[in-house]
């Protein structure tokens, strides 16, 4: 029981959306609630997740679950991000910008509460192309999901050699 409780206050969670969608079949149209939850521990660490069901209560936990199985790791520079970056999702783009501190987080609704709950306190962003919370988001999470630190791209470039091995190489 402790575990679960433990768990449980580990992410804070928030709602981005919540939608009435329905089927059509032979025997009318089936209703169901259609949740989409984003869940962050503050420390870098976010995930989206949907879940649709007859009622919402049920949809909520069950978009808990599927965000916590989704979860990506936020590459941070104290409070912003690393680097300018483009994230992508079907129709959906996402530009994501460093700002400096004190600038606050500059986003929609969507991208507002991902960077919230991912830790992020300062940063500029703008959604390009739709408009539909669902994919912002999951474009949102691909973006920051790509970030790279400094010591990440300075072993990429092979930039930032010690001075041993400055000196290995003269001689």
């Amino acid at each position: 029981m402790h575990r679960n409780q433990r768990i449980q206050d580990e992410f804070e969670n928030e709602i981005i959306d919540i939608r009435r969608v329905s089927k059509v079949t032979k025997g009318g149209r089936n209703l169901r609630f259609r949740v989409t939850m984003v869940v962050g521990d503050g420390k870098g660490r976010v995930g989206v997740g949907i879940g649709s069901t007859t009622e919402i209560p049920r949809a909520i936990q069950q978009a808990i679950r599927d965000a916590k199985k989704s979860i990506v790791h936020v590459n941070m520079e104290g409070d912003t991000i690393p680097h300018e970056i483009l994230g992508k999702f079907k129709a959906g783009n996402v530009l994501l910008k460093p700002a400096y501190p004190g600038t606050g987080i500059i986003a929609g609704t969507t991208v507002g509460a991902i960077c919230r709950l991912a830790g992020i306190k300062d940063i500029l962003t703008k959604s390009i192309g739709t408009t539909n919370p669902l994919t912002l988001s999951r474009a949102a999470l691909k973006g920051l999901g790509q970030l790279r630190s400094r010591q990440e791209i300075e072993q990429l470039l092979g930039v930032g050699a010690t001075t041993q091995e400055v000196e290995e190489d003269a001689a």
